[in-house]
């Protein structure tokens, strides 16, 4: 079935709105789960391959609606909710709308390996969790950045 998602994810409504960014979110954000076999019987390159043409025809669909700003379609691994998650955003990679650091890549592999080693999809063990005195700790000194991983495919006409 996720292989079937992320084909269909290619159909589905776009709105490239430079001016309400809000809206290309609600509109073009969609997250993926798998079930226990898809994980384990799918291999990264299928998934790869899957979101690659995803890209692909989103970049084509972009081209038909003759938009001429530079365009970004996006995948990473929600651990928090155990899916993959995509989008698309008049944004060029450095400007993805998180709120969290990211690392943009060029090389989605590592991002769907660790979404299908997950074995528990949506659950936080207690010792990766930090308690109060720990968080407290922290703030006495630098507090540590983590960045997740994002993979990037350029779809608009700008580049």
């Amino acid at each position: 079935m996720l292989l079937t998602w992320i084909a269909e994810v290619a159909a589905e409504p776009l709105v490239l709105q430079p001016t309400d960014r809000r809206v290309e979110w609600e509109t073009n954000t969609w997250s993926l789960g798998a079930a226990d076999e898809d994980r384990s019987s799918l291999s990264v390159a299928e998934v790869v391959a899957a979101f690659e043409r995803t890209a692909a025809a989103i970049r084509e669909r972009i081209h038909d609606l003759g938009f001429s700003g530079v365009a970004t379609f996006y995948v990473w691994h929600d651990e928090q909710a155990g899916q993959l998650c995509c989008s698309t955003g008049s944004v060029p990679p450095d400007a993805l709308p998180f709120s969290g650091t990211y690392a943009a890549s060029d090389d989605l592999g590592p991002i769907v390996e660790g979404f299908l080693a997950d074995s528990e999809p949506g659950f936080i063990a207690w010792p990766d969790l930090d308690d109060v005195q720990s968080l407290s700790e922290k703030t006495e000194s630098e507090p540590e950045i983590v960045s997740f991983g994002v993979w990037v495919s350029s779809v608009g006409a700008s580049r």
